[in-house]
């Protein structure tokens, strides 16, 4: 067995010459001061002060050196890592002090600015026009009714006493789904055009008395511009009870536009003519904005009812007994009255809307002047 190399100089170890050590001292603590950030100088760490850095890798070489060469090898490793650890905290600090002062100014919330930046939403005025008006009519104790959209030909026109020819019924007005040639024989599938089948399934589905207001979205081919839209909204009323004549019809109406308009509102019926009704009229409220004191005065004209006064608002009449009748309902015994009206035309009178374009745009800069009105 050969004895100890006590001869053995460490200078002749490449990685423990006292220039090596001070190169990787040197390319060390350049790379902590050239990292501009954390994550950059913990690349730095794991390079120069890690497990496999080239310090590292030098002081294991310590372990074989004989016994008197290895205090001197030592000593220049450990000076050289001291002032790495060293090195490498004073960065870090740094880095962390400039991150700090860095978010502060980022993130930073001006506590006087206002609270409420975010702008409070809207409900579209659609919406709140037909709750407002259905509650006038449940405050009465009426039921609210509704159906399908997407309807049968048959309770959209036949049972409402529409003939087979009647100009509603063609393409042109109204928007079919499956028309009766292709169901073979049964009835068609159309878009509603009113929310009248509403009222004929409540007296299919309802003993009299029927008492039912039925608001919803109907559809007809018309084009869109500041007057008519091919989508809207309309509520109809129904009432079926023994004994209901006009004049109940007549009070309905009055208390209906004096809880919408004003209690100085009044109403007029004029004769006209509609499947579902007979006798049937056209429903018309005194204008809200002169109070038909336009009427012959030239002196103040109006240009909401061009000064006649009045203003048309729906149709309206007793239910025609024939559609009693479809639905299953002796018009021996029962009467009953029925109007409807858009709610497109009520929200343009209440809140003078000129142009019906602007209900359907979405621009927030319509709804928000309603508010969140409930």
């Amino acid at each position: 067995m050969s004895a100890p190399n006590k001869s053995y100089d460490p200078v002749e170890v490449e990685a423990l010459k006292p220039e090596n050590i001070e190169r990787m001292r040197d390319e060390a603590l350049a790379a902590f001061a050239a990292a501009d950030s954390l994550e950059a100088l913990q690349e730095a760490k794991t390079a120069h002060a890690g497990g496999t850095s080239p310090l590292a890798l030098a002081n294991r070489e310590i372990g074989a050196l004989p016994p008197q060469a290895k205090a001197e090898a030592g000593k220049r490793v450990g000076q050289a890592r001291g002032a790495v650890n060293k090195a490498l905290a004073a960065r870090q600090a740094e880095l962390e002090a400039e991150r700090d002062a860095r978010v502060l100014v980022e993130e930073s919330v001006d506590v006087t600015l206002p609270h409420d930046r975010v702008p409070a939403g809207a409900r579209h005025p659609l919406t709140t026009m037909m709750e407002r008006v259905a509650d006038v009519f449940v405050s009465m104790g009426y039921e609210i009714a509704e159906g399908p959209e997407v309807e049968a030909e048959w309770f959209n026109f036949d049972a409402l006493n529409f003939g087979p020819d009647h100009p509603a019924r063609q393409m042109q007005d109204t928007f079919f789904v499956n028309g009766p040639e292709s169901a073979k024989g049964e009835s068609g599938v159309v878009l509603r055009t009113h929310t009248s089948p509403v009222q004929a399934r409540a007296l299919l589905d309802r003993e009299p008395p029927v008492y039912v207001v039925c608001p919803g979205r109907v559809y007809r081919t018309d084009e869109l511009d500041a007057t008519h839209t091919p989508v809207f909204h309309q509520i109809e009323l129904l009432a079926v009870d023994e004994g209901l004549t006009m004049a109940d019809l007549k009070g309905t109406l009055d208390h209906m536009v004096r809880a919408l308009f004003g209690a100085d509102m009044k109403t007029r019926l004029r004769p006209n003519f509609f499947p579902f009704t007979e006798p049937s009229a056209e429903m018309d409220m005194l204008c809200y904005v002169c109070k038909g004191e336009s009427i012959g005065n030239p002196d103040r004209p109006c240009r909401t009812c061009s000064s006649e006064g009045w203003i048309e608002l729906g149709g309206c009449g007793m239910v025609n007994p024939r559609v009693l009748t479809a639905c299953g309902v002796d018009p021996e015994k029962y009467s009953g009255f029925a109007f409807g009206f858009g709610i497109e035309r009520m929200l343009m009178f209440r809140h003078n809307v000129e142009d019906m374009r602007d209900m359907v745009e979405g621009d927030v800069r319509f709804t928000r002047p309603f508010g969140m009105e409930i």
